[in-house]
């Protein structure tokens, strides 16, 4: 059975679906994305996805092609049309077809959604082992804060790990960690929990904010401020979190083994905390 997928207004299989080769999203990056994770069915938090999008459009002056109740029902249509159970809805907004131009054209933007099955969502073979990392210089552009999908520095970076043999990169600039290729970064040394603090640097993760809140209400301290991958390699834990990945433990930066070696207890407990407040909440 065809998936479906959603272009401007219309369901179709997605061997119709088909934008414009003017579309600016294809011909320069000028478009933003979020990702909403599906866990039985249901959408893991949406409101900040949606929030983040507005903040986007807003940071890239881009029309809104729709009203967030517009969007929920778009997300829940296509998740009820293929069946997802465990998986995600990509969505993704440009700014619209023209003439190829470096001025922004006053035309209606693109939407377009489709969805993922992700089977292993909540029991991922990678969380259970825990995730080696290396470190490459951040050579992305200066408005990280911005989710567009300006993306191949950071896919660069996945293949950089892969030829080293890990399975993902933190980025490094004036010599301290922003975040990785795909999602937030932290370690933990006791009973602190450190990750990057918000700015341009870096992507405010939907999921950072929930886990941040969740590690408070845990009785953990903790501090947004930079910090250096020998300071990540002398931890007692790392860990990375994405809206994909939830909280996945770090046990390897640049060929070093975080504290024991494998995933810590407090980065599977704020995981189990995740997951749990996740399917109490989605809708």
């Amino acid at each position: 059975m065809s998936r479906i997928v959603y272009v401007n207004g219309a369901y179709v299989p997605e061997e119709e679906a088909k934008v414009s080769v003017f579309d600016r999203g294809f011909l320069m990056a000028d478009a933003v994305y979020e990702v909403t994770s599906v866990l039985d069915g249901k959408l893991i938090d949406f409101e900040g996805h949606t929030a983040r999008l507005r903040r986007s459009l807003s940071e890239l002056e881009m029309p809104s092609p729709a009203t967030d109740e517009e969007l929920l029902a778009i997300h829940r249509e296509l998740v009820a049309r293929n069946g997802i159970h465990d998986g995600l809805v990509y969505l993704q907004v440009s700014r619209g077809a023209a003439d190829r131009d470096f001025a922004y054209p006053d035309v209606p933007p693109t939407l377009v959604l489709f969805t993922q099955e992700k089977p292993q969502l909540v029991d991922s073979p990678l969380a259970a082992r825990g995730m080696s990392v290396i470190s490459i210089p951040d050579q992305r552009w200066k408005r990280r804060d911005i989710k567009t999908t300006q993306l191949l520095y950071p896919s660069m970076g996945k293949m950089m790990a892969k030829a080293a043999g890990a399975d993902d990169a933190w980025m490094v600039e004036e010599g301290v960690v922003t975040e990785g290729t795909s999602n937030n970064a932290y370690i933990v040394t006791g009973n602190t929990l450190v990750t990057r603090q918000l700015g341009p640097e870096i992507l405010s993760g939907i999921t950072r904010t929930a886990v941040l809140r969740l590690a408070q209400e845990a009785q953990l301290r903790v501090e947004e401020r930079p910090f250096t991958i020998e300071e990540a390699q002398s931890a007692d834990e790392a860990f990375i979190t994405s809206a994909t990945t939830f909280v996945t433990p770090v046990v390897k930066i640049d060929g070093q083994g975080i504290g024991a070696g494998r995933p810590g207890p407090i980065t599977q407990r704020l995981r189990e905390l995740y997951i749990e407040e996740g399917r109490k909440a989605a809708i």
